[in-house]
């Protein structure tokens, strides 16, 4: 392990087991020396001296006893953000960013509708975690209102920090659990949510980074669908007319939460695909507003 090639050698050797030990290996590397995977490619026989060789096999070590790498680097990308992530918070996903898009692609038809004294669209994203879904949104539409909602101290306390530190500190935030987090007759034209919805029983939370990850905000009862039923129950009082509630879930609940949504009252309710074409978000309208062209609805 004298340099940077013979380092990152042995590393993919170690992390074998892992579905992708050369990338692995080049970021943590590139973390420990403050450098870019660009430069490692770039000076492959750049020497390592001793205190660098013992401190890449310590972190090599912590990533094959399983500590997820966004937790030994301490960072996650998402919507291209550089989140600050730890345990205690739930790693960002890029399927994630499909809850993103949709409420992006939502907010010019809301403010096209709204009436002219109304103000800045209202914004909530509930269980916010490390402030991604937040994040993205503000940075992308600083014209919305945008509030933060985290039961976790934890987990708010990083979304505070990721917040402040992106130029995003216009977001706020606001320790809470689902809709109890609002006040008396507040109103949304945008609620989110990525919850916990995983079974508890469910095998793949002995599998990749999962078991790292804080349970709570995983697990949702027996069948995942604890939290989702709350959401769906709570959220639309707090809707604008007109206002849309959208969920992330697994792929095998998009007929359940579609149901959900309806017994709640709402419309236009649909699911859309991730890239890998599972039903990943459903959502649906609050009533007295103007329904969306049906194009393309399940269920």
């Amino acid at each position: 392990m004298r340099n940077y090639r013979t380092a990152l050698t042995w590393a993919r050797a170690e992390l074998a087991g892992l579905d992708n030990p050369a990338l692995e290996a080049e970021v943590l590397l590139a973390h420990l020396l403050g450098r870019s995977r660009s430069h490692l490619l770039a000076w492959p026989e750049r020497a390592l001296d001793a205190v660098q060789q013992r401190a890449f096999a310590g972190l090599i070590q912590r990533r094959r006893a399983g500590e997820p790498l966004a937790y030994i680097t301490g960072r996650r990308e998402f919507w291209s953000l550089e989140l600050e992530v730890g345990p205690g918070v739930l790693i960002p996903r890029a399927d994630t960013e499909l809850l993103v898009e949709l409420a992006l692609g939502l907010i010019p038809e809301l403010i096209a509708e709204q009436a002219p004294t109304q103000g800045p669209l209202r914004i909530a994203d509930l269980g916010t975690g490390s402030g991604a879904i937040a994040a993205a949104i503000a940075s992308e539409r600083p014209d919305c209102q945008v509030l933060a909602v985290e039961r976790s101290d934890a987990a708010l306390g990083i979304a505070r920090a990721n917040l402040q530190r992106l130029g995003l500190g216009h977001v706020q935030t606001r320790q809470g659990d689902w809709c109890r987090a609002f006040n008396p007759g507040e109103r949304f034209d945008l609620i989110l949510s990525n919850p916990p919805y995983i079974a508890s029983d469910d095998p793949h939370l002995q599998q990749g980074d999962l078991p790292a990850e804080p349970i709570q905000a995983l697990v949702s009862g027996a069948d995942g669908l604890d939290d989702l039923r709350l959401i769906s129950a709570c959220a639309p009082a707090h809707l604008r007319p007109g206002g849309w509630l959208l969920l992330e879930h697994g792929f095998a609940q998009g007929a359940c939460v579609r149901q959900l949504l309806r017994q709640a009252g709402l419309e236009a309710v649909r699911s859309e695909n991730d890239l890998a074409g599972q039903q990943r978000v459903s959502l649906g309208r609050g009533k007295n507003g103007r329904l969306p062209k049906p194009a393309f609805a399940l269920g």
